[in-house]
């Protein structure tokens, strides 16, 4: 039998995406099948447009992309850092930088040749939301990429060319045609899915019924005398 494939499409500027990161590894260590499950990590930009880097700070940014006041994006920023923090996680949101998440995207690509494409996203993400890394500054790529071991001359040949662009491209209209217009989105052999940062227990069940429905019952064609474990 073939393993589990548990495709994520997520941002590494979304918040929401590393708390179902970290709920999805809760849910990991729950499942007894979790070493014949595959994750592969998709792409997926919340602000393709976005320059290499907006002036404004993350409050000013979220208060005019809702139509806020600066106060109440603060008091998002505020509530979305004490969730993440029941999850372990230290959100800095007074240290974001704000700007385009394509090369970044593009080398989560790269890891998975190597097989490091989770090493890659989980340092990115604490890069971008708890160490104020700005994520389309190619020195700063370079670095995070080679602390998780990817090799220095692969890294400088992608950040100088279009290496994978096509593929972060081909996730997005994956993305567009499964009709995903939000993340985190998990999706289980493209048959079982489920949005947003759900609780561990929610993914844990999408994980047993993934499993059970792809391992097909074996038919009763006929029943006969037979033993069983209380005699025959």
């Amino acid at each position: 039998m073939s393993n589990l494939h548990v495709e994520i499409w997520s941002d590494i500027a979304c918040p929401w995406c590393y708390v179902g990161k970290r709920r999805l590894e809760a849910a990991l260590e729950q499942f007894e099948h979790r070493d014949e499950v595959t994750i592969t990590w998709r792409s997926f930009e919340l602000d393709p447009d976005a320059p290499a880097e907006r002036p404004e700070d993350g409050a000013t940014h979220l208060a005019t992309k809702y139509g806020t006041s600066i106060e109440h994006a603060e008091q998002m920023h505020a509530t979305m850092t004490e969730a993440a923090a029941g999850d372990g996680l230290d959100f800095r949101f007074d240290r974001i930088r704000l700007g385009s998440t394509f090369d970044a995207h593009r080398l989560v690509h790269l890891a998975a040749a190597h097989g490091r494409q989770d090493a890659m996203k989980e340092r990115l993400m604490r890069a971008y939301l708890g160490e104020g890394e700005l994520m389309s500054d190619h020195a700063t790529l370079l670095r995070l990429a080679l602390e998780v071991g990817l090799p220095e001359d692969e890294v400088r040949e992608l950040l100088a060319t279009d290496q994978h662009a096509d593929a972060v491209r081909d996730d997005e209209r994956a993305a567009s045609s499964l009709g995903i217009s939000a993340v985190p989105f998990f999706a289980v052999d493209r048959k079982i899915g489920a949005s947003g940062a759900q609780p561990p227990e929610l993914l844990l069940q999408m994980l047993q019924q993934a499993w059970e429905a792809s391992r097909p019952a074996i038919p009763v064609v006929a029943d006969g005398a037979a033993c069983g474990p209380d005699g025959c």
